[in-house]
């Protein structure tokens, strides 16, 4: 059944055309991924199908009854309401009544726990995280998601998976996670140049599609150019004698001309663009770094080969960006040495996107760091890059506040490869890049010549690029895996399994029918002051956050604060749930007496 039918939706901004007459059907069993370059109106579309935009012309309707849960890339939080207030705008009272210990068992799987703390007060990440609460627990038949594996790591993104696996009603979504599309997706819709392509596969079965819709519209095109010469030739020859020319052949002549071209992509290419980089590169040795008694870093060495490709994993809040921000001199360590080789020359792209002034113009941003840049091909200008980064000449000249997340990306991006860096630090660099550009990024990895270190929850992204694996902690240790992304999933499980088994208690005797619940007096005492506890992590939690609205201007004590924040957050989520399962056996004990 036919959910929602968007039919004949055509939208331009100024002179762009976004959507030229594109149309979808969304039926019930759907869970379409929308993919396409940044800057072709994806999250637009999205809001267009959720009712949040009007097009300039066509329709959306959906079926009686129907309800949409919408996820937006930047959600709205500008209401002074507390986190559980947020999940539930624009439900009624007697429903969050109903469903507020789903809400909170939920918001505690993603790691939020303050339930009431003002939500405009939460990291752009927790922020994100109570969108994806709301969207999942409203009652809806459709779920349309904006980047919901923004800002979450590994696991939180393999738990949403498996929680919009389940989903049963529609769903359309935009995210850069390719092993995320594939499992989660059963049709592919690409814009392109103003058009709507649908495949009805997974992301695997769309690359195998669109690589045969393109190799046949290219055959069809030179098709169409070889008849256009023939028609042109005989033309020509028929100035001497117009009047015996049939008139049919005048005609198909016309129509092959006015006939339009394919539309060529223009692609993003990136060249390896770095100074030298001789024997000595980064040497840590003893590295530990701490805050407010949480330790992120414990007792860390680290040698980087000139080749290198690092990839970086963990929880929020085990120290992954602090570590970057280490080896930049961004912050400084409680102990040990980081050791520099004279030729080292850091590019740092930070999940910010650095400090891009709004009102600057694309052109004038990357003229900054650079008039000109060498490359293999020889020296480019700053326009030249701009051109190969698919900033048009009209483009260069617009201001970045006017651009997309997307686009402030990539030009972010360029200006760190324009000045010429020979060790990349990469913090989530697939935030908000389309795919064909993190596509792009990874074959220009490949061939840097220099060190790559990455910060990523993009499973397939580390696949891709990274050769050692190190696991961040949260009790400040560091695990190194040889191999990429897989090969440490596989390596983590095969350490995991002996474990288990070892810790598996020797079978005890069956209980008797009349055996009754107990609790020990170890989980007594836990349960007399476990509250307590959680009391005073509370009360450290909210300092922290005082501390961090007192400190708006201060970029740097506002990251370590968030840092700080964090780690404390995961350590309460922990302390919450165990109290949880106490006072549920508590309750069964005294129903057990009743």
């Amino acid at each position: 059944m036919i959910q929602l039918n968007a039919e004949h939706i055509s939208l331009s901004w100024g002179e762009k055309v976004l959507f030229d007459d594109v149309s979808l059907a969304l039926d019930e069993r759907d869970k379409v991924g929308l993919v396409g370059v940044n800057g072709t109106g994806k999250s637009t579309f999205l809001r267009i199908l959720a009712g949040m935009q009007e097009p300039d012309a066509g329709t959306v309707t959906r079926a009686n009854g129907v309800r949409i849960g919408y996820l937006p890339q930047a959600p709205d939080f500008s209401a002074d309401v507390t986190v559980l207030q947020q999940v539930f705008r624009g439900a009624s009272e007697e429903f969050a009544r109903e469903r507020a210990y789903e809400a909170k068992t939920l918001l505690t799987q993603m790691g939020v726990t303050d339930f009431d703390r003002p939500v405009r007060l939460l990291s752009g990440g927790q922020k994100k995280r109570v969108a994806i609460a709301s969207a999942l627990l409203l009652p809806s038949e459709i779920l349309i998601l904006d980047e919901p594996t923004n800002h979450i790591d590994n696991e939180t993104a393999a738990w949403l998976e498996q929680q919009l696996k389940a989903y049963r009603g529609a769903m359309v979504l935009i995210t850069h996670d390719r092993y995320f599309l594939n499992r989660v997706t059963n049709c592919i819709c690409e814009l392109d140049h103003a058009r709507l392509y649908r495949y009805d596969e997974n992301y695997e079965g769309f690359v195998a599609r669109k690589a045969e819709r393109e190799a046949s519209a290219l055959a069809s095109e030179r098709k169409r150019q070889s008849l256009l010469r023939r028609e042109l030739e005989w033309m020509r020859r028929g100035a001497r004698a117009r009047g015996t020319k049939s008139r049919s052949r005048i005609e198909r002549f016309e129509e092959l001309s006015s006939r339009k071209g394919i539309v060529e992509n223009s692609a993003l290419e990136l060249k390896s663009v770095s100074t030298r980089l001789g024997k000595k590169t980064i040497e840590v040795s003893g590295l530990t770094k701490s805050w407010d008694g949480t330790t992120y870093l414990r007792d860390f060495s680290l040698t980087v080969a000139r080749d290198d490709r690092i990839g970086i994993v963990g929880k929020n809040g085990t120290g992954k960006s602090t570590f970057l921000r280490l080896l930049t001199g961004r912050a400084q360590p409680d102990s040990g040495r980081i050791v520099f080789g004279e030729t080292v020359r850091i590019g740092y792209f930070a999940q910010d996107c650095g400090h891009m002034d709004d009102n600057q113009t694309v052109i004038s941003f990357i003229r900054d760091i650079a008039e000109t840049v060498r490359t293999p091909d020889g020296p480019r200008s700053a326009a030249q890059m701009l051109e190969t980064f698919l900033f048009s000449g009209e483009a260069q000249w617009t201001r970045i506040g006017s651009l997309s997340g997307g686009e402030k990306r990539r030009l972010y991006l360029l200006s760190v490869i324009m000045d010429a860096p020979n060790i990349l630090l990469l913090d989530e660099p697939t935030n908000d890049l389309d795919i064909e550009t993190l596509t792009i990024l990874e074959s220009y990895l490949e061939t840097f010549d220099g060190a790559v270190i990455a910060v990523s929850h993009d499973r397939y992204f580390l696949d891709k690029i990274a050769g050692r694996i190190f696991e961040f902690r949260p009790d400040g240790q560091a695990r190194e895996y040889l191999g990429n992304y897989a090969d440490y999933l596989e390596k983590r499980e095969a350490e995991r399994a002996p474990a288990a088994k070892k810790a598996e208690p020797a079978p005890k005797p069956r209980k008797k029918s009349d055996d009754k619940l107990r609790m020990s007096y170890k989980d007594q005492y836990e349960l007399a002051h476990i509250e307590e506890e959680i009391e005073g992590m509370e009360r450290q939690l909210a300092g922290l956050r005082a501390e961090q609205q007192a400190n708006v201007s201060d970029f740097a004590a506002l990251q370590q604060l968030a840092e700080q924040i964090e780690a404390l957050s995961a350590k309460l989520e922990e302390r919450t749930e165990r109290w949880m399962e106490l006072q549920e056996l508590a309750e069964q004990i005294e129903r057990q007496k009743g």
